[in-house]
């Protein structure tokens, strides 16, 4: 699976290429974590995990940071695509000025492209935040779950990400119902109070068979067994 950020607003893309990687390596502690730049690329790494053998038994998430300006990295990259695009393991591509021929190839092959160009993004609306999203499924508010949800796919969060979030309040939610204080859930006081809120619109065996079935629908996503992440979620917060 490839991700493509790119633009002239490069703080912001890389935020956004950072976010991205927080999150899915949250989503994935037993993954493989590298990221490579044009001083420390290493093929045989891209080699290794297209292959899915030897140092990467385990999922891996690869970070490319910047790496096309250097015209022979540039080149086996791009020779590689198709293969990184098809790949089960996740590579995040991030870079600040790309030809338009290079643009096309990658973009052809991404499953997911961003652009924070500078005129662009001075006339991009004000983002859904994703604790709408979260809120919405603290309160156990189904038709505003699913709206928010709408809105930040609209925005451009990728269902990877919505997944991580979804996860993450299910997971606080339980740590605060099963402990006294914020300290004993290690949790922020305003996040554990909040979370602790939520908790009387839901049992805790309720609590714990949604975050089994996130983490199911993960599992199957890289099974093959079910193919579309963004529908799955859609499902889990209408039977919310």
């Amino acid at each position: 699976m490839l991700y493509f950020i790119y633009g002239e607003d490069f703080k912001k893309a890389r935020t956004k290429a950072k976010n991205l990687t927080d999150t899915l390596v949250a989503k994935k502690p037993n993954s493989n974590l590298f990221k490579l730049n044009s001083e420390n690329f290493d093929e045989k790494i891209i080699e290794e995990g297209l292959k899915g053998m030897g140092l990467f038994e385990n999922k891996y998430i690869i970070f490319l940071d910047k790496i096309l300006g250097n015209e022979k990295i540039k080149e086996f990259i791009l020779n590689k695509i198709k293969d990184i695009a098809e790949s089960d393991n996740i590579f995040i591509l991030l870079e600040e000025e790309v030809d338009k021929k290079t643009l096309i190839k990658i973009e052809k092959k991404a499953q997911k492209t961003q652009e924070f160009s500078g005129n662009s993004l001075k006339r991009e609306k004000e983002r859904a935040k994703p604790f709408a999203l979260t809120d919405a499924l603290g309160k156990r508010d189904r038709k505003r779950a699913w709206t928010e949800y709408q809105k930040v796919l609209k925005e451009g969060l990728v269902p990877e990400e919505i997944h991580g979030v979804l996860f993450w309040q299910i997971k606080t939610m339980l740590l605060a119902n099963s402990s006294k204080n914020s300290a004993e859930a290690d949790l922020n006081p305003f996040v554990f109070k909040k979370a602790k809120g939520f908790c009387k619109n839901y049992s805790d065996e309720e609590l714990k068979k949604m975050s089994s079935k996130l983490i199911s629908i993960y599992h199957d996503i890289r099974k093959g067994i079910i193919e579309d992440l963004g529908l799955e979620i859609e499902k889990f917060l209408l039977e919310i």
